[in-house]
């Protein structure tokens, strides 16, 4: 039987981070789903139809290299506003999610729409200004050439595209457990999301 465990959040606020740590934990298979949207962006980015793009999708392009700029990331945001780019990817997304070890799955719409019943939801956040600080951090060890209120103003802007977007627009679901990372350790959080999956899946308290 599969088990599913959808994180969301706006970008910089660590749920990728916690999403690889808790798949490690539990043994299971992790899909950052931005970096299906990201590999549509350098796609379009390199003259090609997004929704074609899309519907081409090969496991081949999800090679991170070159995915992680700041050009892709706002290009992914506004790929992402588009119905039929979503439309193709969700059949991808929830077979992924289906897998017999269990699957954690990252990204804005996963307790929403993609994995609506999903066993685990958490929506991992963090004040803008901490989410910019960590973003240009980690631009700038890469040698990118910005400021933080540069970035900040580009935090702001997806955040926005983000959440009023016609199509599943980014924002916690219901029944998810809000994670603000603001204030928080990745051991702090990590332990959070754990015994969140414990409690709705016990035996996986002993692997």
């Amino acid at each position: 039987m599969s088990f599913t465990v959808a994180i969301d959040g706006p970008a910089a606020a660590g749920k990728g981070t916690l999403a690889k740590q808790l798949a490690a934990h539990f043994k299971m298979a992790h899909l950052d789903t931005g970096l299906l949207y990201r590999a549509v962006a350098r796609q379009v980015l390199a003259g090609c139809d997004p929704v074609a793009a899309a519907v081409s999708l090969q496991a081949a392009d999800l090679d991170p290299t070159g995915l992680y700029t700041s050009e892709v990331a706002q290009q992914a945001s506004r790929v992402a506003v588009l119905a039929e780019v979503r439309s193709a990817l969700v059949t991808f997304q929830r077979s992924f999610a289906q897998r017999a070890e269990g699957a954690v799955l990252d990204g804005r719409d996963i307790g929403t729409v993609i994995c609506c019943d999903a066993e685990v939801k958490l929506f991992v956040t963090a004040r803008a200004e901490v989410r910019a600080e960590r973003r240009y951090l980690e631009l700038k060890a890469k040698g990118a050439d910005v400021s933080l209120a540069q970035v900040l103003a580009d935090v702001n802007e997806r955040d926005a595209r983000d959440q009023g977007r016609k199509e599943a627009p980014l924002r916690a679901a219901s029944d998810a457990i809000v994670i603000d990372t603001s204030d928080l350790s990745v051991e702090v959080a990590l332990d959070r999301a754990i015994a969140e999956v414990v409690q709705k899946w016990p035996s996986g308290d002993c692997l």
